[in-house]
């Protein structure tokens, strides 16, 4: 019923299923069967980071997407942070409940795909060494789910420290710390990683698998198998997006002397004023002082 009392004709509803029916197939057309997206990388690699905005991208365009974060799992079996040491290879308790968290999220994601109409999953988790990756592909090859593993390499310490400090600092593991001793304590966590971290070897034994690798923050990428038509905007969304902050200023022109009469359109030269205000903005943008400065502009 409405807010007046009045009942709604029931002819309303097949035209909103008709309207999820189209979702449904355009999404079945994008993606023919359930596509699994497994997330590569040591801490401090902006996976968390891409997985929401592709996922958000994922959904822009009309297929049904969720990101599933390891380390949301992580914190419900553990209450309570205490330091590196929980990431160590030879901490065997916490490399079980580790293990367990990433079935919990697996098993999550098959729920998500039968009972949510889901098409893809983010499994946002580091998935460092081929044994969680060949689990992840089992998982995958048992339910008749399509694998895309997504890598971010990165070597370049300003990049690692900025992420450190823009994200990590206010993580739910580090409540009411310092910032030298997030740096620290996490500085250790991703040696604790790197100890055991297999990358993707396209030369011989990830070379029949589907993936992309992301360098240094987009510096160069190395695309592999892409299987269909979803694998590929992925791959092209990927390649064009950034994971460090960058600005954008939008301007009109200035006063013209269309503006001058009130007239709306023409295609007249600056106002005396119009003139000033350009001076002023290229100085402006001079102080900023920006590298590599990109300028677009309408004719």
């Amino acid at each position: 019923e409405n807010i007046n009392g009045n009942s709604y004709s029931q002819e309303s509803k097949p035209s909103n299923l008709r309207v999820s029916e189209k979702k449904c197939s355009w999404a079945s057309y994008m993606t023919n069967s359930p596509t699994l997206i497994v997330m590569i990388g040591l801490p401090a690699r902006g996976k968390t980071y891409v997985s929401k905005k592709l996922t958000r991208y994922l959904n822009w365009i009309g297929v049904p997407t969720k990101v599933f974060n390891l380390g949301v799992y992580r914190r419900e079996a553990v209450k309570s942070y205490k330091s590196y040491d929980f990431f160590r290879h030879d901490n065997e308790e916490a490399m079980r409940i580790r293990k367990q968290c990433a079935l919990v999220a697996l098993e999550d994601v098959k729920v998500y795909f039968i009972e949510e109409s889901g098409q893809i999953a983010v499994f946002d988790a580091t998935n460092t060494t081929r044994e969680r990756r060949d689990m992840i592909l089992a998982f995958a090859k048992e339910n008749s789910y399509k694998v895309f593993f997504v890598e971010s390499v990165c070597d370049d310490p300003e990049v690692i420290a900025a992420n450190i400090l823009d994200v990590k600092v206010s993580s739910p593991d580090y409540p009411e710390r310092n910032r030298e001793n997030v740096m620290e304590d996490f500085l250790k966590r991703i040696e604790c990683y790197k100890v055991t971290y297999q990358p993707l070897d396209p030369v011989d034994y990830d070379k029949d698998l589907s993936f992309i690798k992301v360098i240094n923050v987009g510096q160069r990428f190395l695309v592999n198998r892409v299987q269909d038509y979803i694998q590929s905007k992925i791959v092209y969304y990927l390649m064009n997006i950034h994971i460090q902050p960058r600005t954008i200023y939008l301007c009109r022109h200035g006063e013209s002397e269309c503006n001058l009469i009130k007239k709306i359109g023409g295609d007249s030269g600056l106002s005396t004023r119009g003139k000033q205000f350009a001076e002023a903005l290229k100085m402006f943008i001079k102080e900023q002082e920006i590298m590599d400065l990109k300028v677009w502009t309408s004719q």
